[in-house]
């Protein structure tokens, strides 16, 4: 009688059972697992990546007007479906560099499809590369995988999604080849919808070219993070040191640019050899810039270098809207004791004192003049010319703080762009 009733119990059981499972392996369950299954929320990430969350719905916003919600899902997807390193790396290259050329195409109008945001907006390439940095900081891999493996994958990431690794410059005599840099937004702290007109300009400058009287001219651009410890890892020796070195293919002028003060166009005249402030990551510096280890640097080491821009050819360029000026302003300790206080004047370093800030300050702008010059001294490229553009402080944020864009804050952002990309054609134009 027992066997009677379990075998009818388990005849009853069976289909209720086998239907249970089939939907729990159906194509939710399955879209569930290469999705989102292969994250881990409770692993760390940074304050700048955390701001995705805390800034919500502004970066939500931004990435879904511009679509670029959907270069961040497709790589969580590719990421989750990697069987091996060897995949990962692959995918990692693939969409970063996918990434870094859709924002340089949208910028530049060749992507109308991609949304209502305005183009000239360099937000969405910086909310969709910090979601992508995230997701494969939480990524669980369904193979083993060292923290110095990731972190490679991140770097790797980084210098896609910057246009580092896909620097080019066409071969032949008679080019001349130009190389420029911004950076991401930055105190996103303060303003979740803060954006930098400096990578808003390398974003129209990418892969442009122009005519001048000895020829034409490429214009390749990348931009840098607004962190201590990528400056640290080297990261403006890396973009620029390949195009620096002796040979057929050396480039003929180098421009970091970033934003500076209002209303107006600082070519600075010194970059110094200090620095200071509070990054992305809510890290600070105070102290004498770091060396790199693996590009030359010159001995000694400057305390002060020269901007040898062309900086009167821009001058009369006779760009707008805003005014353009050379800015000779230093800080700088005096010999012979170098003691406090520190004296700040607009005639340029004195011989034997030591730097306190350049006329960019002592912030990341003053370090990426500094650095890529540091190295172009180290290279032995002192003819090349090479120096730092402050430009326009982007004002005029929308009034109501969840509205990201404006009509007012557009056409801001748009003027100071375009003359950010006039000046670098005036400088273009004056390398002979």
């Amino acid at each position: 009688m027992f066997k009677k009733r379990s075998s009818r119990l388990c005849l009853f059981l069976l289909p209720v059972l086998l239907t249970s499972f089939l939907i729990s392996s159906g194509p939710q369950g399955a879209h569930a697992e290469t999705k989102t299954g292969c994250f881990d929320s409770r692993v760390s990430i940074t304050p700048e990546e955390k701001r995705i969350t805390d800034g919500a719905p502004i970066p939500q916003r931004i990435l879904k007007e511009s679509r670029f919600d959907r270069y961040v899902d497709r790589f969580e997807h590719a990421l989750c479906s990697a069987p091996d390193l060897r995949t990962a790396e692959k995918v990692v290259e693939r969409h970063s560099t996918r990434l870094w050329q859709t924002a340089v195409d949208r910028a530049q109008g060749k992507r109308p499809d991609l949304g209502t945001l305005d183009r000239y907006d360099d937000r969405p390439l910086y909310w969709a590369r910090l979601q992508m940095t995230r997701a494969l900081r939480q990524w669980k891999p369904d193979f083993p995988m060292t923290g110095a493996q990731r972190q490679e994958l991140l770097k790797q990431l980084e210098y896609a999604s910057r246009g580092i690794t896909s620097v080019q410059f066409p071969k032949g005599k008679g080019i001349k080849r130009i190389l420029v840099s911004g950076f991401d937004p930055y105190r996103l702290e303060q303003e979740f919808r803060r954006s930098n007109p400096s990578g808003a300009s390398a974003l129209q400058l990418d892969g442009m070219r122009i005519r001048t009287e000895d020829g034409p001219a490429v214009i390749q651009a990348v931009t840098f993070p607004v962190r201590w410890e990528d400056f640290e890892d080297g990261i403006v020796e890396d973009a620029f040191g390949p195009h620096l070195t002796q040979g057929p293919h050396r480039i003929d002028l180098m421009m970091t640019i970033s934003q500076g003060g209002p209303r107006r166009m600082a070519i600075e005249g010194y970059a110094g050899r200090w620095h200071t402030g509070i990054d992305n990551r809510l890290e600070s510096r105070s102290e004498v810039t770091p060396t790199v280890s693996h590009w030359p640097m010159p001995d000694p080491l400057p305390e002060f270098i020269e901007t040898t821009l062309p900086v009167q050819a821009m001058i009369d360029a006779g760009t707008g809207p805003w005014p353009v000026l050379r800015n000779d302003e230093v800080c700088e300790w005096l010999p012979p004791d170098f003691s406090d206080p520190y004296s700040c004047h607009d005639g340029g370093p004195t011989p034997g004192s030591k730097a306190r800030s350049g006329g960019g300050g002592s912030y990341l702008s003053n370090e990426s003049q500094y650095r890529s010059n540091r190295l172009r001294l180290g290279l032995g490229a002192q003819d090349l010319p090479g120096g730092h553009l402050h430009i326009a402080e982007l004002e005029f944020y929308p009034e109501d703080p969840s509205i990201h864009t404006d009509p007012d804050f557009q056409h801001h952002r748009r003027v100071t762009v375009d003359q950010t990309v006039s000046l670098v054609k005036a400088a273009a134009r004056a390398v002979h």
